[in-house]
């Protein structure tokens, strides 16, 4: 058997890309958006976990307030403006009352959730300085006790070398999170993967796109699509997942060796 069919692939999208009961439906893994733009309110979430099945999975980003600094667009979703006397203490993982602060929300939001995964989504201007790994090293240390039961996937964007991202990932018990269609995945242990789409979010997954993703998950992989057409990409790869794994199964092979096939 291949070390595809061994694989555990969980497959979801970047938000709900369907009306919520039709998602439930549809998938059993949703990484959740608003975490990071505005978490919502405690119960909102424990409504979400309590409307999904049983066998359903969340994941959830990190709020922006960690990683982003005051200066990224996506603050003007934040529902309180943060004062310009007030900006050099967010973002860049800086060890501040203000950034744990955020981490406390987080954390509590993957609990409503009862999430397996958060993922922290850096900016391309989190570049690899001296002063942004220590604050890297700092925060994970500093949380690493509360955050015991999550994996904590870290989504590097700009001019990290695979060298660096590696062993910092290695050190402070991070995933790596790749778009497998423009870097590399970790050698081993969890994949977690968000497809922004080839060139952009505009594009959608050829058969053949979706056959590569297929073989890139080797082992326990969560594959989020983020791209136009996520939902219905994203069907499309649990339909072929499906259709390999009724080849690859025993009886498709008796069945197969009994007709003298190859």
């Amino acid at each position: 058997m291949s070390a595809v069919s061994r694989a555990r692939i969980r497959v979801g999208c970047c938000g709900f890309a369907l009306a919520q009961s039709r998602y439930f439906r549809a998938f059993r893994l949703l990484e959740v958006q608003q975490t990071f733009y505005q978490p919502p309110r405690l119960a909102t979430l424990q409504r979400w976990r309590q409307q999904a099945p049983a066998d359903f999975e969340f994941t959830l980003k990190a709020w922006q307030l960690i990683t982003h600094e005051p200066s990224s667009p996506t603050y003007r979703r934040l529902a309180m403006p943060i004062p310009p006397s007030k900006h050099a203490r967010y973002g860049s993982f800086r060890a501040t009352d203000e950034v744990f602060a955020a981490w406390q929300t987080t954390l509590a939001a993957a609990r409503a959730l009862d999430a397996s995964a958060i993922v922290f989504q850096c900016p391309a201007s989190f570049a690899p300085t001296p002063a942004h790994v220590r604050n890297l090293r700092g925060f994970f240390r500093a949380i690493r006790a509360d955050a015991k039961p999550f994996l904590l996937c870290w989504e590097p964007r700009g001019d990290w070398d695979r060298p660096t991202v590696l062993a910092l990932c290695d050190e402070l018990g991070l995933v790596l999170t790749v778009d497998p269609f423009s870097a590399e995945p970790p050698p081993a242990g969890v994949r977690y993967f968000r497809l922004h789409g080839i060139g952009g979010y505009r594009y959608t997954y050829t058969d053949d796109d979706l056959e590569r993703l297929r073989e890139a998950c080797v082992g326990d992989t969560y594959c989020l699509f983020n791209n136009v057409s996520m939902a219905s990409d994203a069907q499309r790869f649990q339909a072929l997942l499906a259709r390999r794994r009724q080849s690859e199964s025993p009886r498709s092979q008796r069945a197969r060796a009994a007709r003298g096939d190859r």
